[in-house]
C-alpha cells in the first residue's frame, strides 16, 4: 500500500455579539488512530478558553471539552498536526467500539428514508451477492439525483428535505445514502474528515462521506460526492449515525444572544 503523510492546519475563530458569562465547546477534530491512518503529531490551541478533559465516545471518536474563558467576545481555536495515511481501497475493516453492528441500521431524524428515498431508489435492490458492486452504483443515483451545489441546505438539513430542494453538499450526499443503505438492510455511518484536493491548499469546509458494512471484509467508504471510495488522500476524524454524532464543533453559550463563525484550512502534503 502507497503511503502518504499530510498536514493539516484547521482555525475556528468564534465571535459572539456581548460577552459570555459561560460557554463550553465539544470539539471531534483530532484524526482516528486507526484505519489505515496513524497520527504523528497533533496539537489544541486556544485562545480564550481553557482544555478542560479529553476522552473517547461511543463511536471511537477523540472529544475534546473547552471552556470558554468568562468575558471573552472571541475565541479561536487553532488545531493542527501530521496524519500518515495509506491506500486501502476505502476499506476500514472490523467493527469495533461500544455500538452493535445493528444499530447502523436504525434511521435517525436526518437520515429517515422516506417517499423521496424511495421514489429516488425505484425499483433499485442490492444483490446480496454482490453488495459491494450495490453500494457503488448506489452513490451513483444518490449523486445523480443531488447536483453538488453549495448554499442551498444547512447542517439540520434532512436527506428527505436535501432529495427535495433537488441540490446540496457533501454532507446531503452521505445522510442520503446512508438512508438509503438503512432503508435496504445495510449497516451505515456518517464520515467527517479532510481531504487532500489537487491543486488546492486553503479550504473553507471540512468534507464528509459514508461507509457501509460489507462481510466480510468490514466497513467500507463512498465519498458520494466524488465517485469513489477514500484513499489515501483521505483523513478520517470522526464518525457516527450522522452529522450530530461526527460534527466538529458543537456547544453552548450563555450571556450571548448571537455569534458568529469563520473556519478556515489546509491540507497539503
Amino acid at each position: 500500500m502507497t503511503a502518504r503523510r499530510l498536514l493539516i492546519s484547521h482555525n475556528t475563530h468564534y465571535r459572539f455579539d456581548r460577552p459570555v458569562t459561560y460557554a463550553l465547546q465539544r470539539l471531534k477534530l483530532r484524526p482516528k488512530d486507526n484505519g489505515g491512518q496513524t497520527v504523528v503529531d497533533w496539537s489544541i490551541d486556544i485562545d480564550g478558553g481553557q482544555i478542560q478533559s479529553s476522552c473517547e465516545d461511543a463511536h471511537l471518536n477523540h472529544v475534546t471539552l473547552v471552556s470558554v474563558d468568562s468575558g471573552r467576545t472571541e475565541v479561536a481555536i487553532k488545531c493542527s498536526g501530521t496524519i500518515e495515511t495509506q491506500n486501502s481501497d476505502g476499506i476500514i475493516g472490523k467493527h469495533r467500539g461500544h455500538i452493535p453492528l445493528w444499530c447502523f441500521l436504525k434511521p435517525t431524524r436526518l437520515t429517515t428514508a422516506g417517499k423521496a428515498v424511495v421514489k429516488m431508489l425505484g425499483n433499485f435492490k442490492i444483490d446480496q451477492a454482490n453488495q459491494l458492486g450495490g453500494l457503488h452504483t448506489l452513490s451513483d443515483i444518490v449523486r445523480d439525483h443531488l447536483p453538488y451545489q453549495d448554499g442551498h441546505t444547512t447542517s439540520s438539513t434532512t436527506a428527505e428535505q436535501a432529495l427535495g430542494i433537488g441540490q446540496g453538499v457533501c454532507q446531503d450526499h452521505a445522510h442520503i445514502f446512508i438512508a438509503a443503505a438503512r432503508h435496504l438492510g445495510i449497516p451505515a455511518r456518517y464520515v467527517s474528515g479532510y481531504l487532500l484536493m489537487e491543486g488546492i491548499t486553503d479550504q473553507s469546509a471540512s468534507h464528509a462521506w459514508a461507509e457501509a458494512h460489507v462481510e466480510p471484509l468490514g466497513w467500507i467508504g463512498f465519498d458520494i460526492s466524488n465517485g469513489y471510495s477514500p484513499d489515501q488522500r483521505y483523513i478520517r476524524v470522526a464518525t457516527g449515525f450522522d452529522y450530530r454524532d461526527a460534527a466538529p464543533i458543537t456547544g453552548l453559550s450563555f450571556g450571548a444572544l448571537d455569534e458568529s463563525m469563520v473556519v478556515s484550512l489546509r491540507v497539503e502534503q
